[in-house]
């Protein structure tokens, strides 16, 4: 069995119910959420060992934050106890053409004010066949761009896949912070993910003819971007995740995977959305699972997104199907017919 190590920050979700605004709120939905989290969930219900690496504080808050990801089978003997605050977000469910809203309370988190030695690489590493991380987790700041270089380079020296979602959050740090950590770290990275506006933000690497608020994607464009990524970083694959907004409830979803020298573009689903934070991290989550598999790539790339769309229909973050779900969308059946 493939072991794959997932290293980031796990917090609290605090939603209104149902497409409340925040103004109206009374009472919160709470659950458990992060983006390596998210990843390593959707591994272990494929049967992936999945672990999770991080920092909580010792309270109850912290343990609650844990179960939440031993619950579904995750791995997490690795997460360090200390510091003072879990990190909380606030998510506010768009409808129509009124976009969805988060708002961050995560400054100063058990994970952000980590240090170096809280991680034995060493021993985290030990047996494991892939590391993911994205750039939500140095974009937190103190130590963290450091730890995430040292957890790469120890990766490498160990021969272990390098996966990175680019993730850029505009609400964490500058776009010139961004690209100045993330062009170190990308060094280290063989599997690159991101999304339309990821490659842009950070790198100011563009997909021309491509507006992605009119939902204008360019095939050709993102090709490009991929090619430059590899050319630029030494990337071995780019998996680039393409959304058509139509509104916040209904987007066109798709994703183009890019590998040595040939790019695969996967069908595009039509999707009614229950719930679409998280949708990248189940992105990332069915990429990794489908190359370790051994798929071939166009199935690697179906594989993915079938498993992203289905996540688009669930709430709260972790992407709760199984593989035999995605492959029987990935194979066609579309219907959402009733399964007796």
């Amino acid at each position: 069995m493939k072991r794959i190590i997932t290293f980031g920050e796990i917090m609290l979700r605090l939603n209104p119910e149902g497409y409340y605004r925040f103004l109206q709120a009374e009472k919160f939905e709470a659950s458990y959420a992060g983006g390596e989290a998210n990843v390593a969930v959707s591994l272990a219900n494929y049967g992936m060992d999945a672990a999770f690496v991080s920092k909580v504080p010792a309270h109850e808050i912290g343990q609650c934050a844990v179960n939440a990801l031993r619950k579904f089978g995750v791995d997490t003997k690795n997460v360090v106890r200390g510091g003072k605050r879990l990190g909380t977000y606030y998510v506010e469910k768009g409808a129509s053409q009124r976009a969805s809203k988060v708002i961050y309370d995560r400054e100063y988190s058990a994970i952000a004010m980590a240090e170096p030695s809280d991680f034995d690489w060493d021993e985290i590493f030990e047996g494991a066949d892939w590391f993911h991380w994205t750039g939500i987790t140095p974009a937190l700041g103190g130590n963290l761009p450091q730890i995430c270089l040292e957890a790469c380079k120890a990766a490498k020296e160990r021969g272990i896949t390098v996966s990175c979602d680019l993730n850029y959050r505009k609400k964490l740090w500058s776009t010139q912070q961004a690209q100045k950590v993330m062009s170190e770290l990308m060094r280290y990275v063989d599997v690159c993910i991101a999304n339309e506006e990821d490659a842009k933000d950070v790198f100011g690497i563009e997909a021309e003819g491509t507006d992605i608020n009119a939902g204008k994607l360019n095939h050709q464009g993102y090709i490009s971007v991929a090619q430059q990524l590899c050319q630029r970083f030494g990337c071995q694959k780019v998996a680039i995740t393409l959304r058509g907004s139509i509104s916040a409830n209904d987007n066109d979803w798709a994703a183009m995977l890019y590998t040595d020298g040939e790019a695969y573009f996967s069908p595009t689903y039509r999707v009614h959305i229950v719930d679409r934070v998280g949708g990248g991290d189940s992105f990332g989550g069915g990429l990794i699972y489908a190359i370790l598999a051994g798929k071939e790539p166009q199935e690697v790339i179906n594989f993915a997104v079938a498993a992203s769309c289905l996540k688009h229909t669930i709430e709260h973050d972790f992407n709760l199907v199984s593989v035999s779900e995605v492959e029987a969308l990935a194979g066609g059946n579309a219907s959402g017919r009733v399964q007796r």
